[in-house]
């Protein structure tokens, strides 16, 4: 009874995701294993994006900048990949992320400024970074990494994209989730004042989370770069997007509170009413002024609880 009431909200997600699915196999009785396997190449980039808000978010920051860096590292990834192998490219790339999320987070801690601010104007650094390295799209991904997101993996209807993703995940995440930095972060998010006083390096915790997201956001550019085969220098519309899975996923935007897991889902029943919307032959305008709603409303829902509990707290 314990998993089930700790879990409850992640288990309602999945839940939800599955009556979603149902209602797409309704409206159009073709949608089987190829169809899943779309929607998971699809939410793969907007995956990576909101695993890399999250961890920030449960630090107690925010990070605007994370699909600009997933940009950088697209069109880094890219230009590499015509002068090198695939794996040297992958691992320059991962370290190109780590190397931009720890300077959000440096500079964030060096000079105080809140988050929101420093990251917005990172946004625009890294954005004019990743012009300055592709002015328009180019580069080329390796034949084996596009192959790896398509098809399934052992049984019809489990994505390559999906397992991707979810090892990914939980090869970066639990083990930093079971360590002392592990702690720190949840520490820190819960309350910085208390963590400091109990001995955390919050500078250094804070620094550590943006290196993180950084590594998740070069991942997400690398499987942007898989999903299109070539560098895109110009953001994506992942920004709002990672947030309000974050949200949805049951993460509490003043920190401290949720983990992975339900924001990944959260991202797959976002991506998955859009494609009912689409199969449901509604305007594309329409759709996206839906979808465009359905975020908003979560992110403000989110910040309503957030509110709700600082007048709780007082």
């Amino acid at each position: 009874m314990s998993f089930l009431q700790k879990n409850a909200w992640t288990l309602g997600l999945l839940g939800l995701f599955v009556v979603l699915l149902v209602v797409t196999r309704l409206i159009q009785p073709n949608f089987g294993v190829t169809g899943i396997e779309s929607l998971a190449r699809a939410a793969l980039p907007f995956a990576f994006a909101t695993a890399a808000m999250a961890v920030v978010v449960i630090v107690g920051g925010i990070d605007l900048s994370v699909a600009s860096m997933m940009a950088v590292c697209s069109v880094t990834a890219a230009v590499l990949m015509e002068v090198m192998g695939g794996v040297p490219a992958i691992l320059i790339t991962l370290a190109v992320g780590v190397l931009m999320g720890l300077i959000n987070g440096t500079l964030i801690v060096i000079t105080r400024v809140p988050d929101i601010v420093v990251t917005l104007a990172m946004l625009f650094v890294w954005q004019g970074v990743a012009l300055l390295i592709l002015s328009t799209p180019g580069g080329t991904a390796t034949p084996w990494m596009r192959s790896a997101i398509t098809g399934s993996f052992l049984i019809p209807g489990l994505p390559n994209a999906l397992v991707l993703v979810a090892v990914v995940v939980a090869a970066v995440w639990i083990p930093i989730r079971r360590s002392k930095l592990g702690l720190a972060i949840y520490a820190t998010g819960s309350d910085e004042t208390a963590a400091f006083r109990s001995g955390v390096a919050v500078g250094r915790t804070k620094a550590a989370a943006y290196a993180i997201a950084g590594l998740f956001s070069a991942c997400g550019g690398l499987s942007l770069l898989a999903l299109t085969g070539v560098g895109e220098p110009v953001p994506g519309p992942y920004l709002l997007a990672a947030v309000a899975s974050v949200v949805l996923g049951g993460v509490i935007l003043g920190g401290g509170v949720g983990g992975l897991l339900g924001p990944i889902i959260a991202v797959f029943i976002l991506r998955i009413i859009r494609t009912i919307l689409t199969l449901a032959a509604v305007d594309p305008n329409v759709t996206t002024i839906v979808e465009g709603t359905i975020m908003v409303g979560v992110v403000m829902f989110g910040a309503f609880l957030v509110l709700r509990s600082r007048r709780q707290a007082a």
